[in-house]
């Protein structure tokens, strides 16, 4: 028995290792190795363009995202906002603005998946070249329209743009903390990919698509990671998406406590629920067609939210250490100690070259206190019923 628990205990810390190594992988990558800057000097060809704007009772914020999509759009571009299951007047402030609208009104298939899903359906009567989506809460910065168009006719891949969360002005350290794992998450990781010459995750916003491709996939679902599960499903048929972060897309975090509150626990659990459901598919298919992006993806979507890591790393190495104690091999001791180094090694690396500007040094000792306040998300995630669902949040700044 006791050569069992020790042999159980030591898988689980080399299980755990993994994600923690492909992280401080990422993270010496994106930092230590030179980046291709992939601005494209856009061309004057007579490519079709639809951005494609899901909404969901956003009729408060909808505004600065479509005049700043406006702004850079051709004449031969299309602007198309679905709004989906509105209780408000998404709809009509969104043609006050100038913008094509189409209303999908189908209480029973809730989720950002259905709505992308209906926008494309009614695009298709008269497709582009390229399709470009955008969340309606995003700022865009100038010119990000033509060079993603740009980037992804040459590349002929889909391609993710910089897509940054910012925290409210004035905001307290846990606001803080969730920008800087958004940057290592949507920033630092994704850099080490592309300087190690692999593709990374979709994001959400900030994403272009050569129409073609997106009629392999299948976008009509309720989940609410279903950005991360676009960009398997591409890689799965030959089309993984590439990093460009000289282009940019911002939005805000919640104002609220309970709108942050209920973000973090959409995002995370449906972050965690891909990682069991999609993972063991994706290196199964990555073995079998020796695809290494493939198997890159998967590794990467392997490595769970920056505090969920943290806290698994901190308690793999409480009970190797307890069953040390109790007079347990010192295997998983050992392995436990040096994914904790390595964790906290990428962590602090990434802090030192993304972090020091919203994180000075004294709030970095508050982190501890961020990460405990996150245990009863995480005690809510796991004791859920229902599954998280499609719903505005509210972004104003403090």
């Amino acid at each position: 028995m006791v050569t069992f628990i020790s042999f159980f205990l030591a898988t689980l810390a080399c299980l755990l290792a993994i994600p923690v190594a492909v992280f401080l992988v990422e993270v010496i990558a994106g930092i230590a190795l030179p980046q291709r800057d992939c601005s494209i000097k856009p061309s004057g060809d007579d490519r079709r363009v639809a951005v494609l704007v899901p909404a969901h009772d956003e009729s408060t914020g909808l505004l600065p995202t479509i005049a700043d999509i406006r702004a850079q759009l051709r004449a031969t571009d299309r602007l198309l906002v679905v709004a989906d299951n509105c209780t408000d007047d998404t709809a009509e402030v969104a043609i006050a603005a100038g913008a094509e609208v189409i209303v999908r009104n189908d209480p029973d298939r809730k989720g950002k998946g259905y709505a992308l899903a209906f926008g494309l359906g009614h695009l298709g009567t008269d497709p582009p070249n390229i399709v470009i989506m955008i969340d309606s809460d995003c700022r865009l910065a100038d010119g990000a329209i033509d060079q993603l168009a740009a980037a992804c006719v040459i590349k002929h891949r889909p391609v993710q743009a910089l897509y940054l969360m910012v925290a409210p002005s004035e905001s307290p350290i846990n606001y803080r903390a969730a920008e800087f794992a958004w940057r290592v998450r949507n920033w630092v990781r994704p850099l080490g990919l592309k300087a190690l010459g692999l593709p990374c995750q979709l994001m959400g916003a900030g994403m272009a698509f050569p129409w073609d491709m997106l009629s392999s996939v299948d976008l009509a679902s309720e989940s609410i990671v279903e950005d991360m599960k676009l960009g398997l499903d591409l890689a799965l048929s030959g089309h993984p998406p590439v990093f460009c972060p000289s282009l940019g897309v911002t939005s805000y975090f919640p104002a609220s406590v309970e709108g942050s509150r209920s973000q973090r626990l959409r995002w995370e659990s449906g972050h965690l629920g891909m990682i069991v459901a999609a993972t063991p598919r994706l290196i199964f298919a990555a073995i079998v067609r020796r695809n290494l992006d493939l198997l890159a993806m998967a590794l990467d979507l392997a490595v769970p939210p920056l505090s969920f890591l943290g806290i698994l790393t901190v308690g793999m190495l409480a009970i190797a250490g307890l069953s040390k104690l109790l007079g347990f091999s010192s295997v998983a001791m050992i392995v436990s100690a040096a994914t904790l180094t390595g964790f906290v090694c990428a962590v602090f690396i990434s802090w030192l070259k993304f972090g020091r500007d919203i994180l000075p040094p004294r709030a970095v000792l508050l982190m501890a206190s961020y990460v405990t306040g996150k245990l009863p998300i995480y005690g809510r995630l796991f004791s859920r019923k229902s599954r998280p669902q499609w719903i505005r949040t509210d972004r104003r700044k403090l």
